[in-house]
């Protein structure tokens, strides 16, 4: 299907991982976010990992808007006691992208079966920008960036320009 309205955007992305024990050296998640979008020619301007804390993940997602303008947010998005990202984002968002959320459980029902419904992943807009948050495993992380992520972000970008 012909998008008419889809612009010629240059996309630049950030990478946030959301982890209290994971370093630079031990996040595959995030290198692998990283990986998946330089192949795919989106240059990756912005990479932090942050704690599991509203303020430290509201920071970093603050920092990587300065630079960027697809924001992919990897960890904190479960049910444990220390997953916060969605409650540190959620509220800063000024549309939300229900869809992507949604489709993402759809097409992990298909890898993990019914514990995809654990997942809070979520997207939205934030200043033209898009952020999306995604859990932090490396089958998730993949799943979201190339069956997801990299197919529509222009097309995304090209709705939140307008």
């Amino acid at each position: 299907m012909s998008h008419p309205h889809r612009k010629s955007i240059d996309v630049n992305a950030a990478v946030i991982t959301v982890s209290s024990s994971r370093t630079r050296e031990t996040d595959t998640s995030g290198k692998a976010i990283e990986a998946i979008l330089g192949e795919n020619n989106i240059p990756v301007v912005h990479y932090v990992i942050v704690p599991d804390d509203i303020g430290s993940i509201r920071q970093a997602l603050y920092n990587a808007l300065k630079t960027a303008n697809c924001i992919v947010i990897n960890g904190g998005t479960g049910l444990t006691y220390d997953d916060c990202t969605i409650e540190a984002v959620q509220p800063l968002l000024e549309k939300e992208i229900e869809g992507f959320g949604e489709f993402f459980r759809m097409k992990s029902l298909q890898q993990i079966g019914t514990a995809a419904l654990l997942s809070r992943a979520t997207a939205g807009l934030c200043g033209g920008k898009v952020v999306f948050c995604i859990p932090g495993s490396t089958p998730a992380v993949t799943l979201a960036t190339t069956e997801i992520i990299v197919p529509e972000v222009v097309h995304i970008l090209s709705h939140a320009a307008r």
